[in-house]
């Protein structure tokens, strides 16, 4: 074909948390419906979030800002050109746009490697580590435990802290005796001590305009 732009499919039996495509049977997709209820829904088909661009795709995309492919993008390509397409995969594939899924795909992953944990280069675990996934150099203390999460790079965990189902980013410390369970923390954020946080997230940090919110999203800057 003479696509614009391909993404791949992913077909669904819960069409009303997505956006399902409406699609031709040559594979040119004509329309985004966002969430629709069953009924209305053109097809089970979703984004998987794998794309083959031309490059006439960045003539669509304003320098310096952070664009959602999805929301501003792909709407104007499929107006324009008539040539957006999708290809349905097949084998495994979890939206993991939400952080509930974000740490189901990193047990999963575990589990598919039959391994407890993966740790990162330089890292230093004292405390104890439960089906969790840490990032390099990380620090964790005596009396710590980590449970179920991700931790990423560089991130210090002080004594007696509990994580719990919960992804704290890079370069945040957590101090002494703190509880953070089902939660998110952005990066360089420091925890104080003794402090419970469940069912938050401590983001400090400006997120910047175009990312999808409440959710871990793709954006593109050119």
């Amino acid at each position: 074909t003479n696509a614009a732009t391909t993404i791949s499919l992913w077909p669904v039996e819960n069409v009303s948390e997505f956006g399902v495509v409406e699609i031709k049977e040559d594979g040119r997709i004509t329309s985004f419906i966002e969430k629709p209820k069953p009924e209305e829904a053109p097809s089970n088909l979703i984004n998987a979030g794998a794309y083959c661009l031309e490059p006439l795709v960045l003539d669509y995309i304003d320098t310096g800002r952070l664009v959602s492919m999805e929301q501003e993008i792909f709407p104007k390509i499929i107006q324009d050109t008539n040539a957006f397409y999708g290809y349905r995969i097949s084998g495994y594939w979890i939206d993991v746009g939400r952080i509930e899924s974000y740490l189901r795909v990193h047990k999963l992953l575990l589990q598919q490697e039959k391994r407890e944990n993966v740790v990162g280069k330089d890292s230093k675990i004292n405390g104890t580590v439960r089906s969790s996934s840490i990032g390099k150099e990380v620090f964790i203390a005596d009396g710590a435990t980590v449970e179920s999460s991700v931790i990423f790079d560089k991130v210090k965990i002080e004594e007696n802290v509990t994580v719990l189902n919960s992804v704290i980013g890079e370069n945040s410390i957590i101090k002494k005796g703190a509880k953070i369970v089902n939660s998110v923390i952005g990066d360089n954020e420091t925890i104080e001590e003794n402090r419970v946080i469940e069912n938050a997230k401590v983001w400090s940090k400006p997120i910047p305009e175009g990312y999808p919110k409440g959710q871990v999203g793709n954006v593109i800057r050119r």
